[in-house]
């Protein structure tokens, strides 16, 4: 595999970082490689800036423990629209039947604030399509790929040697290590044992 996706993580992470400068409550972004390839029809398909913002939207309303969403984290409400707005996305009148508020974009304000942000991420975008491109051409992704989702499916359970745990997608997690914030241990799916083994 080539050296992009450690590269776009990194972007993806500096990104993060320079929305926290305008928002210190913003948690720390643990594993900015999870975004890579992951896609939610009711936060955006392709990975942008924009899409980071939203993303940061829900991170800031985890923080202050408010509820941003139902229905599976399909519907995003007025609580996560009001945070929206804090972080300069604008959205449209009336919400969306199935996700609420979710449809939101950059305002003008924002724009000019991260246009540095943005450019750099960009740029990574475009590297790491390019490298990735090459690879689809003779590399089979699975009927995911050819519909158009993220391929990601179904997420498992990954734990860490402190406890805690993530629901994720294996491909993910085999992209990098997702490491946990409690004890610093990478996060992995445990061994299923057979139940015939007795």
């Amino acid at each position: 595999m080539s050296t992009t996706p450690p590269v776009l993580a990194a972007e993806l992470a500096q990104a993060w970082a320079d929305i926290q400068r305008y928002h210190p409550e913003l948690p720390d972004l643990a594993a900015p490689e999870s975004l890579i390839g992951e896609s939610s029809s009711a936060c955006g398909h392709e990975l942008s800036f924009e899409r980071l913002l939203h993303e940061a939207v829900h991170g800031i309303a985890a923080a202050r423990g408010v509820r941003d969403t139902s229905r599976a984290g399909r519907y995003h409400n007025r609580r996560f629209l009001a945070i929206a707005e804090e972080l300069g996305l604008d959205h449209p009148e009336e919400p969306h039947p199935s996700s609420g508020f979710s449809l939101v974009t950059l305002n003008p304000e924002a724009k000019r604030r991260y246009r540095p942000t943005i450019e750099r991420l960009q740029r990574a975008l475009k590297a790491h399509t390019a490298a990735t491109a090459a690879d689809t051409a003779r590399s089979f992704r699975g009927p995911a790929a050819r519909h158009g989702s993220s391929g990601g499916g179904v997420r498992v359970k990954a734990v860490c040697d402190c406890g805690r745990n993530v629901r994720v997608v294996p491909s993910v997690l085999a992209q990098a290590p997702i490491v946990c914030g409690g004890c610093g241990k990478p996060f992995r799916i445990p061994e299923v044992v057979g139940a015939a083994a007795s």
